[in-house]
């Protein structure tokens, strides 16, 4: 069966988020795009958990859909569509974005993960696990100061079939080869877990194309998802796979990179994600690789050294 899969986005209970991330708005805009299957986003959250286990009900293994007492609820204004003849209802399947802040290697880290869970049983054990370690009531997308690969290790440890991603790898702020806080290779970070890791998102400033290039990355699958804070926005990456239908089957077809099962991706153009190019936003300075390191990396504007993009750290 071919599958479209948005896997990472947000709830109305992280920051600078929509309130009408709601799981009845996700499904109607789901459908509307063609979306089979959609991360529920912050699952972490006891309100969006509260959310998830009074409005979603058991579909096929490890996904859920809305409940058909649930489907009248409000849609973009209005009330949501009713399925129409052989349409197929959206799936949902158990996801949340981690911030990790921690210290490693004489620098701080701050990278962002995704773990995909196989039900909400496991999800609510590694809650009641994670909570121990800090608040998540405070963010849809929780910040803790638990290493990357301790959040892996408490994952696995709480269930084997969770799925850990590295989020949006190259983002220079927050992530696995940021260059603000990020690591060089996979290893240094996860060390003897990196087995564990089997695929990393791209994110919006970067493509498979720009990735390729790095043969270090080569045994990893490259996933996209659109990271939306709102309901238009959801699609605008994603994957495509011809699987059965179900978290196991979606996740063991990506894991593959068998092409006639993780077929591909859906892609934002990388040159308008915010992060593309060098420079300072306040600046309004963009630059490539090239003319910064012309500059050495100081701003034409106010002097001081520029951010580096995800251009620049893949060259």
């Amino acid at each position: 069966m071919k599958i479209i899969a948005d896997l990472h986005i947000h709830s109305p209970y992280a920051r600078a988020v929509s309130k009408d991330m709601t799981l009845e708005n996700l499904d109607f805009w789901a459908r509307l795009k063609g979306i089979t299957v959609m991360g529920t986003g912050d699952c972490t959250h006891p309100m969006r958990m509260k959310e998830i286990k009074e409005n979603l009900e058991p579909a096929e293994r490890g996904l859920y859909k809305l409940k058909v007492s649930a489907k009248g609820g409000s849609a973009s204004g209005g009330k949501s569509e009713k399925l129409k003849a052989g349409e197929l209802q959206t799936r949902f399947l158990l996801t949340v974005e981690i911030s990790s802040i921690y210290s490693k290697g004489g620098k701080v880290r701050r990278i962002h993960n995704l773990i995909f869970f196989p039900s909400i049983e496991s999800a609510e054990k590694f809650n009641l696990k994670l909570g121990a370690r800090g608040n998540l009531r405070s963010d849809g997308r929780p910040i803790v100061g638990v290493g990357s690969k301790e959040l892996l290790q408490m994952a696995l440890d709480i269930d084997p079939d969770c799925f850990f991603v590295p989020a949006h790898i190259w983002t220079p702020w927050f992530s696995l080869f940021g260059s603000k806080s990020g690591f060089d290779l996979i290893e240094e970070c996860f060390e003897d877990y990196t087995k564990h890791i089997f695929a990393l998102e791209t994110g919006l400033s970067s493509d498979p194309a720009m990735n390729w290039r790095l043969s270090a990355l080569d045994k990893y699958a490259l996933i996209s998802n659109s990271d939306s804070h709102s309901l238009r926005r959801i699609g605008r990456e994603a994957n495509i796979v011809d699987a059965e239908l179900s978290y196991r089957g979606i996740l063991d077809a990506v894991k593959s990179k068998d092409k006639k099962r993780f077929l591909s991706t859906v892609e934002f153009f990388p040159e308008e994600g915010i992060y593309h190019y060098d420079g300072h936003r306040g600046c309004s300075t963009r630059l490539t690789p090239a003319e910064t390191k012309k500059i050495n990396a100081l701003c034409p504007v106010c002097g001081k050294t520029v951010t580096v993009g995800v251009l620049n750290r893949v060259e």
